[in-house]
């Protein structure tokens, strides 16, 4: 699933090709990708109505546009945008998509094709007069101003589960996922089975500056297309940072850092991706010689 950067990315890249542009029509192959209002109200208010930005909330696509409604769109899994000069019904030879997979076609006054393209149809469409409808329970953005260590510390406080499943619960913190909370506590030398309560101020800082870095690579290496390549930008490109990942999906590889194998483990379903010598594991002696010995 697209994660910050990775829709940071498809945000930045809209954004210049979009805004400005009207809506002429659309066309919704996969009626169900709408989630509100029906779908033949939201083809209504989106025909005729002039784009005037484009931006994020964690993992959403927000779209602003003139009539006062707000187009927000969470990719899933599977889901991306094209823009093309064509409707899509044949793809280039080469190309990473199927047109079979295209759920929605929006054409714009320059003649343009904005395509939406999901293959596991997990993707939904909003459409709503105040975006906190879809939003408003979301946590603070990792890269705002809200995110704070001492927030982060407050935030923290008491709590009894494992960290890594709760840096992916989008109502604490919203944006992160799979990839870049195992890059960032492997950054911050801590086990993704630690109880989230039981970090001192010092990792809780050393992580808070983790989840920076992290997220912040991802945006300029163009975010993370893996061997699936279901992450592509909109002008059909892959992302770069899969090159530069120190734990995620290199189980058994060597860690960068220590040089000892990579572990694979299961939390909450989803894979998580860890050092087992420099992210210390509960209840085993904490590599302080080794922490030392970076800082």
């Amino acid at each position: 699933m697209p994660e910050l950067p990775e829709v940071e990315m498809v945000v930045r890249m809209l954004r210049s090709q979009l805004v400005g542009r009207r809506i002429e029509g659309v066309e919704l192959l996969w009626e169900r990708t709408v989630d509100r209002p029906a779908p033949e109200e939201f083809s209504r208010q989106l025909t005729g109505a002039t784009l005037t930005a484009v931006g994020r909330r964690g993992k959403y696509l927000l779209f602003l546009l003139d009539n006062g409604q707000t187009w927000l769109v969470h990719l899933r899994m599977t889901g991306k945008f094209l823009v093309r000069s064509d409707p899509g019904q044949e793809a280039p030879e080469g190309a990473l998509w199927n047109p079979t997979h295209i759920r929605a076609r929006l054409w714009l006054d320059n003649g343009a094709y904005l395509l939406y393209i999901d293959m596991r149809k997990f993707g939904r469409f909003y459409l709503v007069a105040d975006p906190a409808e879809i939003v408003g329970d979301l946590g603070p953005e990792p890269l705002g101003e809200q995110f704070t260590v001492a927030w982060f510390r407050d935030a923290l406080q008491g709590r009894r589960g494992e960290l890594k499943p709760l840096l992916l619960q989008q109502h604490f913190l919203a944006g992160l996922g799979n990839i870049y909370v195992s890059e960032s506590l492997w950054q911050a030398s801590i086990h993704p089975q630690r109880i989230a309560g039981t970090l001192t101020p010092v990792e809780i800082a050393r992580l808070h500056t983790a989840i920076i870095s992290a997220l912040q690579a991802g945006i300029q290496n163009g975010g993370t297309s893996l061997g699936d390549r279901q992450y592509v930008y909109p002008n059909g490109q892959l992302g770069q940072h899969q090159h530069h990942l120190a734990v995620y999906d290199r189980a058994e590889s060597c860690c960068p850092r220590c040089g000892y194998a990579i572990e694979r483990i299961i939390q909450g379903q989803r894979s998580t991706y860890f050092c087992p010598v420099c992210q210390a594991a509960p209840g085993q002696d904490s590599s302080d010689d080794f922490l030392a010995e970076r800082e």
